[in-house]
């Protein structure tokens, strides 16, 4: 075995500039697909926590069956009161089983009403929410263009979005009148003044979204100190997993539950899914150039060898142990290549972690609707060996037909090869 691994290594360095070209190109290809790998999965990180704190968040905590059949009957009962709690217990640090997890947490309430301008009236959504907190796991109250968000817990105002605005013909100071149904079927009516128009870029959402103080809301809408859901959004959904455990663990009632953004936004998961896997088309077209390189490079080996593989073979050497002998060059080719290319790989995209990547125009765009400027490539274990992996694999297929060809090798013709 040890002179099959002498004899591979002295091999493939026979031709150094043609086995120093290759390498490169395994060393450039497994560099850029970390890098872009990398890239790629930032971006969703990105995208995942832009959509989910946007208003989703990334856990929820909802009444039994809510999620499946939203009926304004399905609460949670003392809402206010158990985000209190659960906010609590969140930040408290136990150092021997859990540790502190740095999340926000925020009680809100959904209905749908008639909203009436002096105008127009439309059908909305209604969502009511605390004000003092609803700032930390939402950006719309980031985005204001208009006025200023809700001031109180109990005030009796509303914050509707630019496109609905725009259909009642309503602005800053106007008053809307809501015609809904309570909790218990009762008539919920209101007349709130608009003190706050915020444009978040989601035409559905600005359309049909209206926010009132949670605690007016559990009155208009006949609540008793319920509400619909219990939103806790965390610094990054990778926290997600920890946070719904920790959830489930605090909360003791059979009628809730703790529903994460998988589920939440099922729709979200699915596109980045359906992207990735378009991606690996064009990755794939980069590592079939890579195998066909390494192909050449053993096909010319093995036919500048014949000779010399024709005199082992009658001097008793297996066509077998020949094969092998070609098989192992190969590896020892794609495991240097691969070694170095996941160390530049990492090098290159440490820069970028560290930096962020930025293209013209996007910090305009972010400023617009209250998002970050930059996004951070995730340089983690499968960025840096996906595709250095999968080049590995390629490598190594792509020696076979060479190794295998020497079995079709007649000793005596392959001696008189030139």
């Amino acid at each position: 075995m040890g002179i099959n691994l002498t004899l591979a290594w002295r091999n493939l360095w026979r031709h150094p500039r043609r086995t120093g070209l290759t390498l490169a190109a395994i060393v450039f290809s497994d560099v850029l697909l970390v890098w872009m790998i990398a890239l790629q999965l930032g971006q969703y990180d990105m995208m995942i926590d832009n959509t989910l704190q946007s208003f989703t968040g990334h856990v929820q905590i909802q009444a039994h069956g809510y999620l499946d059949n939203p009926q304004m009957r399905r609460t949670v009962p003392d809402a206010i009161e158990l985000a209190a709690h659960i906010r609590q217990e969140l930040h408290n640090t136990n150092s021997h089983t859990e540790a502190k997890i740095n999340a926000h947490v925020s009680a809100r309430a959904m209905g749908f009403a008639l909203v009436s301008s002096e105008k127009r009236s439309y059908g909305a959504q209604i969502a009511g929410v605390q004000p003092q907190y609803e700032p930390q796991v939402s950006v719309i109250p980031g985005l204001i263009q208009q006025g200023r968000y809700l001031s109180g817990p109990d005030r009796e105002e509303a914050v509707i979005g630019s496109v609905m605005a725009r259909n009642l013909k309503a602005g800053i100071g106007d008053e809307l009148t809501l015609l809904g149904s309570g909790k218990d079927g009762s008539f919920a009516a209101a007349v709130v003044p608009i003190v706050g128009i915020y444009e978040s870029g989601n035409t559905e959402l600005d359309r049909q979204l209206v926010q009132l103080p949670l605690r007016y809301f559990q009155d208009v809408f006949s609540m008793r100190g319920s509400a619909h859901s219990i939103v806790v959004t965390a610094t990054s959904h990778e926290q997600t997993q920890n946070l719904t455990a920790r959830l489930r663990n605090l909360i003791h009632d059979d009628n809730l539950d703790v529903v994460n953004w998988e589920r939440l936004q099922p729709g979200l998961k699915q596109a980045i899914q359906a992207d990735f896997s378009t991606a690996w088309l064009m990755y794939g077209v980069l590592v079939a150039l890579v195998a066909f390189s390494v192909l050449n490079t053993f096909l010319m080996s093995v036919l500048e060898r014949t000779r010399e593989f024709g005199i082992m073979l009658a001097l008793g050497v297996t066509p077998g142990k020949v094969g092998r002998l070609v098989w192992t060059e190969s590896f020892f080719m794609a495991v240097t290549g691969m070694l170095f290319g996941i160390a530049a790989g990492a090098a290159f995209t440490t820069y970028f972690v560290i930096h962020g990547f930025s293209y013209p125009g996007m910090e305009e765009l972010a400023s617009k609707f209250n998002l970050p400027d930059r996004f951070y490539p995730a340089l983690n274990s499968v960025s840096l060996l996906l595709g250095p992996g999968v080049i590995f694999i390629a490598t190594l297929l792509a020696a076979l037909w060479p190794a295998t060809r020497i079995h079709l090798l007649k000793p005596v013709e392959a001696m008189q090869a030139v």
